[in-house]
């Protein structure tokens, strides 16, 4: 077994990389793991220095936090106080008799190292882990979706950030929250003529929660610098709809919106708005696939995520364990560096390292704040109740396995399928490539409304466990050691849900 160092910190997003820099930095040692080639994550996702141009960061919120913390890094990772992994994912994660954990990792396929990765990269061992796996978009299926031309926000986001692309040359950006300003700015500046924003909720909602909505005041100023920037690019804002079809032959030529009540009822008539890309946004769902393997309590969020539930220093359920970020609610990158650094110091506390008890509790005052304003978000920006009234039965529901919204329903009415499990194993959806990353919250949702409830756990976690985190290539199952702990958990796993449900 490789050496057991005090704390792997999973993630080097906003919340990881506050969270290795300030336990490095309190005297721990600190093994950083991140499946991109350099730190940042996907919200701070940049070109490598070595390629950048001036004004790259235009765009970029924070810029200089997470200049100053990568900075840090490249210090202490000089000092040999931080060993950071780049380029590498966690597939899988177990807890040892004595207390440690023992993660595998693989390298990734856009950051692999060169040659055979060292035993010690495959297998790392640990005291106490904070993960910080991030999410990535959530997506509502609608008719259309799968042409060619049909993006996540945080795909064209990602293509602007990291490559200079745009996605497209007329662009439709759909969905709810304020992700969509971002996005639809992004593309402006690129050139891009934007037809519309189509945002299905109103904008009052901040009115309903004034405590909310004053706790985060610098996501005010954002918001006027994104008005004015669509002013500029003269970007039409539609409140109160949403695109009920996305149309074409061969791929993306144009989408149908109609206007919708509170709910997501349509109160109008369709019109047809002509494009060749269309990016959807309906929020983010956390990745838990990390978390839940080690069986850590989870809650569904105001938003209707399936997320850990931690303590007011970030502890999960779990002992030694502590989760940061995304994976504990949808909350933005400031909130997410306030917990990675407060899981950090509470950490260090936990393990006798100096840690100034004020700084902690500032810091859980800074959580709270942020957690108020990201249920003030949630409450105003939500996914709309009826939306799966928008389906028609041919619309693909899980596009991996082709299921249907028309399978779901005949699983559900023929063969009482009456929970998001059962029609997982009875219809297919979540059993293909993506594992449900894709139509996981999408099938729970279709689930609760078959039943005429809303969302539970239950309905959430089988389409969110997998009893691998990502895909691995064979060889490195083969390179196992005779050690079965590891193969043993999986299996418990794979018996209790996993990928298959069986």
């Amino acid at each position: 077994m490789p050496h057991t160092t005090d704390v792997v910190v999973v993630g080097a997003g906003p919340a990881g990389l506050a969270a290795a820099v300030t336990a490095a930095e309190a005297g721990l040692g600190v093994a950083l793991v991140d499946t991109a080639a350099q730190p940042g994550g996907q919200y701070w996702r940049h070109y490598d220095p070595a390629h950048a141009r001036p004004g790259d960061h235009v765009g970029h919120h924070g810029w200089r936090v997470f200049t100053g913390l990568r900075d840090r890094l490249d210090a202490l990772r000089a000092d040999g106080r931080v060993r950071h992994l780049p380029g590498r994912q966690v597939w899988l994660v177990t807890r040892e008799p004595e207390g440690t954990f023992t993660l595998r990792t693989t390298a990734t396929v856009t950051a692999a190292p060169e040659g055979q990765p060292d035993d010690a990269e495959r297998t790392l061992s640990a005291r106490a882990l904070v993960l910080c796996p991030g999410g990535y978009d959530r997506q509502l299926p609608v008719p259309g979706w799968d042409l060619p031309g049909v993006l996540t926000a945080g795909g064209v986001q990602a293509l602007l950030k990291g490559h200079r692309t745009p996605a497209g040359r007329r662009a439709v950006v759909a969905g709810t929250g304020p992700f969509l300003l971002p996005v639809a700015t992004g593309l402006a500046r690129a050139g891009v003529t934007v037809a519309a924003v189509v945002e299905a909720n109103g904008t009052l909602g901040w009115l309903r929660d004034p405590v909310g909505a004053t706790s985060a005041p610098g996501k005010g100023i954002e918001a006027l610098g994104y008005a004015a920037l669509m002013a500029r690019h003269r970007v039409p804002y539609r409140t109160r709809t949403v695109v009920r079809e996305v149309l074409g032959a061969d791929r993306v030529e144009a989408v149908r919106v109609a206007r919708v009540d509170r709910d997501g009822r349509p109160t109008g008539p369709e019109e047809e708005i002509a494009a060749d890309l269309v990016a959807f946004g309906w929020g983010f769902t956390p990745s838990l696939e990390l978390p839940l393997m080690l069986g850590v309590d989870t809650a569904v969020d105001t938003d209707g995520s399936l997320v850990v539930t931690v303590d007011d220093v970030q502890r999960s359920s779990v002992e030694g364990v502590y989760v940061a970020g995304e994976a504990t609610g949808v909350g933005g990158a400031a909130l997410a560096v306030h917990e990675g650094r407060l899981a950090a110091l509470a950490l260090a506390a936990a393990r006798g390292r100096p840690a100034d008890p004020a700084t902690i509790r500032r810091l859980a005052r800074a959580v709270r704040r942020g957690r108020r304003f990201a249920t003030a978000m949630h409450r105003t920006y939500p996914v709309p109740a009826a939306w799966p009234e928008w389906l028609s039965e041919p619309t693909l529901v899980c596009r991996c396995e082709e299921v249907s919204y028309g399978d779901l329903r005949r699983a559900h009415d023929d063969l009482g399928a009456e929970d998001a499990r059962t029609l997982k194993m009875l219809a297919r959806p979540g059993m293909g490539w993506c594992q449900g990353r894709v139509c996981g919250f999408a099938t729970a949702g279709i689930a609760a409304c078959l039943r005429g409830r809303g969302s539970t756990p239950e309905d959430l976690r089988p389409l969110a466990t997998r009893s691998l985190a990502v895909p691995v290539p064979l060889g490195e199952l083969a390179a196992l050691t005779e050690d079965t702990t590891p193969v043993g958990a999986t299996d418990t796993t794979l018996e209790e849900g996993g990928p298959n449900g069986e």
